[in-house]
């Protein structure tokens, strides 16, 4: 079946867009805080265990990050004067107070994540999907004291209606279609894409393909450098993609510094979110 939820768009044809004081590149952190059930099985570092329950080699890894490893990402984030885009699980937003306080101090963008990491967003009816959505979203906006309006699925998951499920609850924008280097529209109203990655993101570099922290700076910058030059008419997205069991392991701790050092002295990067990503962008298609 075709994709009917957008068109296709060669980026060498549409208008230009600008981002603010003549960036080049709006660069965001996505900063995912989830929250994974002890007897279901979930993203893991050794699949010979994953089927086990409990699962305490693979729910050990991933539970370091509320614990330990999100502190680690703070205080860099911190450190370069960077606000996260939180793609938070609403039993997050319920199990993690002080991270929600942290980043309510630091005026994160909050983004709803789905419920849990553990359950992906599928198979559903469009009466409990609707529910579904709805009580995220609530829970989200109660917690944070900001209503999201962004949305990535756990593991980017969708299904067909959920934008336009989503646009029913007044979210603006979707992060699971890693199609573009710029915002597009979906062919849903009022209902965009804002790019997101499966590239430039913790999880694949560090464990599914094994890379070392200077590799990974060495990708962070090489990303950098030819988006930089790609738009030079025309600008475009980097984001980057961030787990706090993977990141916010003491050794990878020196390489995430040594990307946003890079990232943040650059002279042609806009260091946003991505709400303030699509906002801009609506504004200058003339829908806010």
């Amino acid at each position: 079946m075709d994709n009917e939820l957008y068109d296709y768009s060669p980026i060498i044809n549409r208008q230009p867009i600008r981002w603010p004081d003549g960036a080049r590149v709006a660069f965001y952190i996505g900063l995912n805080i989830e929250h994974f059930h002890v007897d279901q099985p979930s993203t893991s570092i050794n699949a010979a265990t994953a089927s086990l329950v409990p699962d305490a080699l693979n729910y050990g890894w991933r539970d370091y990050g509320p614990r330990v490893g999100i502190w680690r990402v703070i205080e860099s984030l911190d450190r370069h004067g960077l606000r996260a885009s939180a793609l938070v699980n609403s039993e997050a937003c319920q199990r993690y107070p002080e991270i929600i306080e942290a980043g309510r101090a630091r005026n994160w963008a909050w983004l709803a994540h789905g419920k849990t990491n553990s359950t992906l967003h599928t198979d559903m009816t469009v009466e409990d999907e609707r529910a579904e959505l709805a009580d995220i979203v609530e829970t989200i906006t109660k917690v944070t004291g900001q209503r999201p309006r962004g949305w990535m699925g756990p593991a980017l998951t969708e299904t067909f209606r959920t934008p336009a499920l989503l646009a029913e609850l007044d979210l603006s924008y979707v992060l699971d279609w890693t199609s573009d280097d710029q915002p597009y529209p979906l062919n849903v109203p009022g209902m965009l894409s804002v790019p997101y990655t499966v590239d430039l993101n913790d999880l694949g570099i560090f464990t599914a393909n094994g890379l070392t922290g200077p590799e990974f700076v060495q990708m962070f910058t090489d990303h950098l450098d030819q988006l930089d030059a790609d738009s030079a008419h025309s600008g475009r997205v980097m984001a980057l993609a961030l787990h706090p069991f993977v990141i916010g392991q003491p050794f990878r701790r020196k390489y995430l510094d040594q990307a946003l050092e890079y990232v943040a002295n650059h002279p042609r990067v806009w260091l946003t979110t991505c709400d303030e990503i699509a906002d801009h962008y609506l504004r200058a298609q003339g829908q806010m």
